[in-house]
């Protein structure tokens, strides 16, 4: 008896990011050795012809299928990598091809699961299909996503959103988790637990896990800005005033709320409120400290702060988090 496997479509154009097309592909292919039945999948790379591909990377990538060849066939999952494109400031900007979009909404409609790697979440609202939707994407594009898609409700925090039949994941190594998640969707959490080991990843992470580091934030563009970041991270388990940071800054205390605003689109207190969530998430996920030595590292001094301080950001609690994505044994 022939054995039936799920068609995953991988979506090809020129300057594609390489990663958004080989970590799924890989994840979906490492899929077979765990499985005891070859009824995992099939994996097609398709673009407007035959001819090889030019990645992001420089790599070329022969397609397997042209479009024309997809139109009449069932497809599972169709996985939308992106594209990005760079100025002379640095300043990131996806790049949508009007007929891939239209390529990419034609296929879609005998699709029965849609997912966008990074920044294909652009091709998807390129092409409607996120209109109505909760959808994530790199969070260098996330800005550029809601403001030419005004329909679409996004969510740059998490790593990865499911809506329905339609699935969105963040900035490039998350591919793997959602291809992981896809996986553990078909065939359970034991199968993809597996993947994740031939993978040599540390977790298989929830799509709850954020993609926003405090730490690794842009840098801003004037030194002023950098400097009482540092220095908040430098003294984030004392009390950090915006007097304080005023007198770093030499300029008065409306004028330090005025550069905080227009540089990190926040108050100086909710960066500060930031920073500190986020190393008491470090901890949380690396440490076995007891929630009243963590709150008071990082700056809380009481439980019940960084509970509130949990509630605010990431709507969970401290001990909810650390149960999901502690990742020590």
């Amino acid at each position: 008896m022939a054995t039936i496997k799920r068609l995953i479509v991988i979506v090809l154009f020129e300057h594609v990011d390489l990663l958004d097309v080989t970590g799924p592909a890989e994840v979906f292919s490492l899929l077979q050795r765990e499985m005891d039945e070859p009824t995992g999948y099939q994996v097609v790379l398709a673009a407007e012809t035959l001819a090889p591909v030019t990645t992001s990377a420089g790599v070329r990538v022969l397609p397997d299928a042209t479009f024309d060849d997809l139109t009449r066939r069932r497809i599972d999952t169709l996985v939308v990598p992106g594209a990005v494109e760079v100025d002379a400031q640095r300043r990131v900007r996806a790049v949508v091809a009007p007929s891939i979009a239209a390529r990419v909404k034609a296929l879609a409609i005998h699709t029965l699961r849609i997912a966008s790697v990074c920044v294909g979440a652009h091709v998807l609202a390129a092409a409607g299909l996120l209109d109505g939707r909760r959808a994530t994407t790199h969070w260098s594009t996330a800005q550029q996503l809601a403001e030419e898609h005004p329909a679409v409700k996004v969510d740059a925090d998490p790593i990865f959103i499911r809506d329905r039949n339609v699935w969105t994941g963040a900035g490039l190594t998350a591919c793997l988790d959602l291809a992981l998640a896809l996986v553990a969707d078909d065939f359970g959490e034991r199968l993809a637990l597996r993947v994740a080991r031939q993978l040599v990843m540390f977790l298989k992470r929830p799509s709850g896990q954020s993609q926003f580091s405090a730490s690794l934030e842009p840098t801003s563009t004037t030194r002023r800005m950098d400097a009482l970041r540092h220095y908040v991270m430098r003294h984030i388990g004392e009390p950090v005033t915006i007097a304080q940071l005023a007198e770093q800054a030499h300029v008065s205390d409306r004028q330090l709320t005025r550069i905080f605003k227009t540089e990190l689109n926040m108050t100086p207190a909710a960066y500060i409120e930031s920073v500190r969530v986020e190393m008491a998430r470090n901890r949380l996920e690396t440490t076995d400290d007891p929630l009243e030595r963590i709150a008071a590292a990082c700056g809380f001094n009481t439980t019940d702060t960084l509970n509130r301080a949990f509630r605010r950001k990431l709507d969970t609690t401290p001990a909810e988090y650390r149960s999901r994505f502690r990742t020590v044994c």
